[in-house]
């Protein structure tokens, strides 16, 4: 057994962050801090040599500090929902949520790394942390980064209830349906 839950369930057996690791992730804010806007999600679990994201935030909402394993810790007061931050995680594991975008909807945008890069307005399914299908999303932005080798940061809107589910577009082949 791990620190957090089941050793076998945990992101070094399986490459996928589990509830309990994010649960405990401190670049995740407070439910609060989603309801004022958009907000970086930072869900590094792994205690790895790394602070590219400390580095890209200039509002300094993301601190690594020493030792440079630490995990990066999100200031949810101090994030202004830039999104600067997400291309320089060589991870991919830095989100921007806008949780309130409609009253029905929400915004995730997320680094994405595959070609063909999608089409605005374009319907798209979209997936979880393990590339499962959770539900459509309509991309609403694609831009290509300096950073990272050019990584393309995309914006789907995608209804409300997956706004902490939803991390990627599914690629061919992905299995559509819930569980």
């Amino acid at each position: 057994m791990s620190a957090i839950g089941n050793a076998a369930d945990s992101i070094k057996f399986t490459g996928i962050a589990s509830a309990e690791e994010l649960a405990a992730c401190p670049g995740v804010s407070s439910a609060e801090r989603f309801e004022k806007g958009p907000v970086a999600v930072v869900e590094c679990v792994q205690e790895i040599p790394c602070n590219p994201c400390e580095h890209a935030c200039s509002s300094g909402a993301i601190a690594v500090g020493q030792p440079i394993t630490r995990l990066p810790v999100l200031d949810g007061a101090k994030c202004i929902g830039c999104g600067e931050c997400l291309a320089f995680c060589p991870g991919l594991a830095i989100f921007l949520v806008h949780k309130n975008y409609t009253d029905t909807s929400s915004l995730v945008e997320f680094p994405y790394e595959y070609l063909p890069l999608p089409e605005e307005g374009a319907m798209v399914p979209c997936g979880g942390r393990d590339g499962g299908f959770i539900a459509e999303g309509k991309v609403v932005k694609v831009r290509r980064t300096r950073h990272n080798d050019g990584t393309a940061l995309v914006v789907v809107e995608i209804p409300k209830e997956y706004f902490m589910d939803i991390r990627t577009i599914c690629r061919k082949g992905a299995v559509h349906g819930r569980g």
